[in-house]
C-alpha cells in the first residue's frame, strides 16, 4: 500500500450516506467502498438503494446495505441507526447528504408545508441523526460526521431561500456538534457548489458557454473555473473528511465550488 493509499484507507470502517442512491451521495458511497469501507445507502426510494448497493458490492467486494428512510421524519431515524448497529456493530462515518431544493416562481408560492418539508429534510433530520449517532461514536471512542451543505448558504439566491436558510443552519450546526462531540468525534461541513446532478440538469444548468438556462450564456462565467462540477469531482474532498487525512480538521467548512464569486 502506497503512502496516499494508507492515508485515505477506510478498510474495516462503516460509512452511512443519506441520499446515497444517486448524485453526489452515490459518488461518495462508491468512493468510500473503493477505499475499503462497508457502506449503508439510505434513501426514500428503496429500489434505487438496492440497485446502488448491488453496483457497489459488484465493483468493490465490500458490503453495501440498502435502507429505506425519510430523513425528514424524526421518528424513522432511530430505526435507521438501530439497523446499522445491528448489522455492523458500529458506525465510523455519517454523511448527512439527503436534501431537497424545490423551485418556485415567487416567494408567496412557498407554502408552509413546503417550507417545513425543506427544513425537516435538510436541517431537522440531520440534527437528530447526528445526535443519535454522535453519542454512540463518543461512547465507541471516535468517528466522523460530515454535513453536506451548499454554496447557496453563503450566496443565497431569491429562487432558493428556504433551501439556503436550511443549509446555513447546517453550517452553524456543524460547529456546535464539533464542540459537543469533541475531542474524539470530528464534525465538518462539505460545501459543494454547482454540480451536474439530476437536480441541476433539471434546472437547465450545463458546462459550456451556451448551456445556461437561456441557452445563450454561461451561468458560471463569473466563477473561477467557469463551469459546473462533474459528480465525481466531489470525491477527493469527501474522502479527505472521511479519512485520517483530516485528523486535525473539525468544525470547518470545506468548499468545493469551482470558485464562486
Amino acid at each position: 500500500m502506497g503512502y496516499a493509499d494508507a492515508l485515505f484507507d477506510l478498510t474495516g470502517r462503516v460509512v452511512l450516506v443519506t441520499g446515497g442512491s444517486r448524485g453526489l451521495g452515490r459518488e461518495m458511497a462508491m468512493a468510500a467502498a473503493r477505499c475499503g469501507a462497508d457502506v449503508v445507502i439510505a434513501s426514500r426510494k428503496f429500489d434505487t438503494c438496492v440497485a446502488t448497493a448491488k453496483e457497489i458490492e459488484a465493483e468493490t467486494g465490500c458490503t453495501a446495505m440498502p435502507f429505506r428512510v425519510h430523513v425528514g421524519r424524526w421518528d424513522e431515524l432511530d430505526g435507521l441507526v438501530e439497523a446499522v448497529y445491528d448489522r455492523f456493530g458500529k458506525l465510523d462515518v455519517l454523511v448527512n447528504n439527503a436534501g431537497m431544493s424545490p423551485t418556485y416562481d415567487k416567494l408567496t408560492d412557498v407554502s408552509e408545508k413546503l417550507f417545513d418539508a425543506v427544513m425537516n429534510l435538510n436541517l431537522k433530520g440531520p440534527f437528530r441523526l447526528s445526535a443519535l449517532v454522535g453519542e454512540r461514536m463518543v461512547a465507541d471512542g471516535g468517528g466522523v460526521i460530515i454535513n453536506v451543505s451548499t454554496h447557496g448558504s453563503l450566496r443565497p439566491h431569491p429562487s432558493f431561500i428556504p433551501y439556503a436558510a436550511s443549509k446555513a443552519g447546517l453550517n452553524a450546526m456543524t460547529e456546535g456538534l464539533a464542540a459537543a462531540f469533541g475531542p474524539t468525534v470530528r464534525v465538518n461541513t462539505l460545501m459543494p457548489g454547482p454540480f451536474l446532478t439530476d437536480i441541476s440538469k433539471a434546472w437547465g444548468l450545463g458546462l459550456g458557454p451556451t448551456d445556461g438556462p437561456s441557452g445563450t450564456e454561461n451561468p458560471f462565467s463569473r466563477h473561477a473555473l467557469q463551469r459546473a462540477g462533474e459528480p465525481a469531482e466531489i470525491i477527493g474532498a469527501a474522502l479527505f473528511l472521511m479519512s485520517d487525512a483530516s485528523s486535525f480538521t473539525t468544525g470547518s467548512i470545506l468548499r468545493v465550488d469551482g470558485g464562486i464569486p
